[in-house]
């Protein structure tokens, strides 16, 4: 038993050098041949790697928020297809529906918010002035104190807005980071306590932002160029600006449910829907924006799979023409081979093995390369991480082995049944 071990081995290791020699003696034709497979491989592991790296962006980011956090508005955040006609009719909700809320069993806090800004960018439209200091779309957002308890937002200096400045509108506003760097560009200048122009209305700065966290893109981060203000001054400031939010916050993760049935339940009572009325609101909690994420990943992996198997698919049938080259070039060997006592089976594994090394060293090249190029996205942009994973590597270095089998089996077959009498005549 060990005996026909070691003679296999021996046969297995033969057929490799053979492959090699091979490879090595015709470095152009085994180069384009194995090109389909490179490309396919490395564009599994560059695309999979950049892909795994943003889920964990992503999804902690939104995670961070919170598992106990309830997002009320007019109409769904979280929409892939075309929005229906029907959601651009929905009337807003109103600030006032928050006490109600903020009354229900295991609710912590509500904020109602208001934000001006271009939700198809995600940039602001509004301009902030400080002398000759000017900041460009700028989000305008108003908040309650109570927001804190919610999202606890961090501030790098200065305060938040107080219950007293919701009282009395006062003119005070919390800069983003980016958009105190922008108005106060010395890093000398202490902020607080010093006035902004926003639109043209004169604000005392009471705190400044740490900058937020970005989950996509690189550059800038448009949520660091914000102004938030009391909501009451916000109010004040557009008083024509009625499209509020609800941030609701359970006391924890297992009361989500029932505070999300019993908000619902009072938001159609405030709308007045009748038992067979559909919600004419959205209520939904950050798992939206994961399953969200996961659709769109779930996207891009169907688009890489098609790209890698048509480019894999390309590299087998190229594998397949050189094999069938080769068997026609070395007829004359296999003729030799058989005369002195090669069985078929020899000849069907020597080029069927050929076949597998030349699609591996294609893998391994493509590995190599996709690696590369997924650690290369992640030094270059460093809010678009990469993870190398062994999982999606083995699976690519498995489907060069099949692409191998399947694209090598017909020429190793051709070579096995070579008469070895016509072989040695075969000039």
């Amino acid at each position: 038993m060990g005996a026909a071990l070691r003679h296999h081995g021996s046969e297995v290791k033969e057929a490799v050098l053979l492959a090699l020699d091979a490879i090595r003696r015709h470095k152009l034709r085994s180069g384009l041949t194995i090109l389909g497979v490179v490309i396919g491989v490395s564009t599994v592991v560059a695309v999979s790697s950049v892909i795994l790296g943003l889920n964990a962006n992503v999804i902690g980011s939104i995670e961070s928020l919170g598992s106990n956090i309830i997002i009320c508005y007019k109409h769904p955040w979280t929409s892939l297809g075309r929005p229906p006609s029907e959601w651009f009719t929905r009337k807003e909700l109103k600030a006032e529906w928050a006490e109600e809320i903020a009354r229900l069993p295991h609710v912590v806090a509500v904020a109602p918010s208001l934000r001006i800004f271009h939700p198809m960018f995600g940039a602001g439209t509004s301009f902030v002035r400080r002398g000759a200091y000017r900041a460009k779309n700028v989000i305008l957002q108003g908040n309650p104190p109570s927001i804190q308890e919610i999202f606890n937002i961090e501030l790098a200096r200065g305060r938040w807005f107080t219950e007293s400045d919701m009282a009395h509108r006062t003119p005070v506003v919390v800069l983003g980071h980016d958009l105190a760097r922008t108005l106060f560009p010395n890093p000398w200048e202490d902020p607080i306590g010093q006035e902004v122009l926003i639109e043209g209305k004169a604000f005392t700065v009471v705190g400044v932002a740490e900058r937020q966290k970005q989950a996509l893109g690189t550059g800038a981060n448009p949520e660091d160029n914000i102004a938030i203000l009391p909501l009451s001054t916000m109010e004040k400031l557009h008083p024509e600006y009625r499209d509020y939010v609800l941030f609701v916050k359970a006391s924890s993760g297992e009361t989500l449910p029932q505070v999300v049935d019993a908000v619902r339940d009072l938001l159609r009572r405030k709308r007045r829907l009748s038992s067979n009325q559909p919600d004419d609101f959205a209520i939904f909690t950050p798992d939206a924006f994961v399953e969200l994420w996961q659709q769109i990943s779930y996207g891009i992996f169907a688009l890489m799979f098609a790209v890698s198997s048509v480019a894999l698919l390309v590299g087998g049938i190229g594998v397949m023409n050189i094999m069938l080259v080769s068997v026609t070039e070395r007829t004359r060997e296999i003729g030799i081979r058989k005369a002195i006592g090669a069985k078929r089976r020899n000849i069907l594994w020597q080029f069927l093995l050929e076949a597998v090394t030349l699609v591996s060293v294609g893998g391994v090249v493509g590995i190599l390369l996709g690696a590369a190029l997924g650690l290369g996205v992640r030094l270059a942009f460093p809010s678009l991480p990469a993870e190398i994973s062994p999982g999606w590597v083995l699976l690519a270095f498995g489907a060069c082995a099949v692409i191998g089998i399947l694209f090598g089996i017909y020429p190793a077959a051709k070579a096995a049944r070579l008469d070895p009498v016509v072989a040695l005549r075969y000039e």
